[in-house]
């Protein structure tokens, strides 16, 4: 292969200049690490404080029943530590929500608001995530509107109708998974603990509370999930499932 002119070698070099020129100047800025926004402390004050939160809204039916009001202000109080606005509106939506709860009958879209902003605040990379501002945003907005929804207002025919379709295709999938060789346990346990989530969300107490038993039955029996005394617990308990869900449609 013949070797370029000199002339056509010295044209692409000045044809390319200003972009190799560009190219250098950003590379350092690509290379550097973007500054932390707080204080490497605050910011694991603030990732306990998430993780304290997660477990108490996960237990809140059980032993962490008393836990998820201190909280949520433990969260509030780091809050305005940071200064910071976007900070301190979700400390204040979240505050503001834990206390709509206290009225015994919160309506589903509250319930909904707090479950998805709980888990976005469950983040290793806490304050310094690249999105948290606008996550932050995000969810303020959705539970101060959530918590001026009065209880009970979702509830309607057509939603409940929504419900038992779902739910009885969850139904299928148990009794799928539960008449496998063995038993597929991973499925038992997502697929009733969904069912339970979407119950809850609707305020439907009794399919939610079976579903809950159904998996915590799974759990119970992880072990020996395909032993006779397995089997026959969870078919029963899917049996009353499938019963509650016919009963939610008359």
């Amino acid at each position: 292969m013949d070797d370029l002119p000199e002339d056509d070698l010295a044209e692409s070099r000045a044809a390319l200049a200003p972009t190799l020129d560009a190219t250098a100047a950003i590379l350092p800025w690509v290379a550097k690490p973007r500054p932390a926004r707080f204080d490497p402390k605050l910011n694991e004050r603030w990732i306990a404080a998430g993780e304290r939160l997660y477990q108490a809204w996960s237990d809140r039916h059980g032993s962490g029943a008393d836990a998820f009001r201190p909280a949520v202000f433990n969260l509030y109080a780091i809050a305005l530590d940071t200064a910071d606005s976007d900070c301190l509106r979700l400390g204040e939506a979240l505050a503001s929500a834990a206390d709509r709860l206290e009225d015994g009958a919160p309506a589903p879209r509250l319930i909904a608001a707090l479950t998805a902003s709980i888990e976005c605040l469950h983040d290793p990379a806490g304050l310094e995530h690249d999105a948290f501002g606008e996550r932050a945003r995000h969810f303020a907005t959705r539970l101060e509107a959530s918590a001026t929804t009065p209880a009970g207002s979702e509830r309607s025919a057509v939603l409940d109708q929504l419900f038992v379709d779902e739910a009885r295709e969850q139904i299928e999938l148990l009794r799928d998974a539960l008449a496998s060789l063995p038993p597929d346990a991973y499925v038992l346990l997502t697929e009733a603990l969904n069912l339970a989530q979407h119950a809850e969300m609707l305020e439907i107490w009794g399919i939610m509370h079976l579903a809950r038993q159904f998996a915590a039955c799974v759990n119970q029996h992880a072990n020996e999930i395909d032993s006779v005394t397995a089997r026959a617990a969870l078919d029963d308990l899917l049996g009353k499932l499938s019963a509650g869900i016919d009963a939610v449609a008359v």
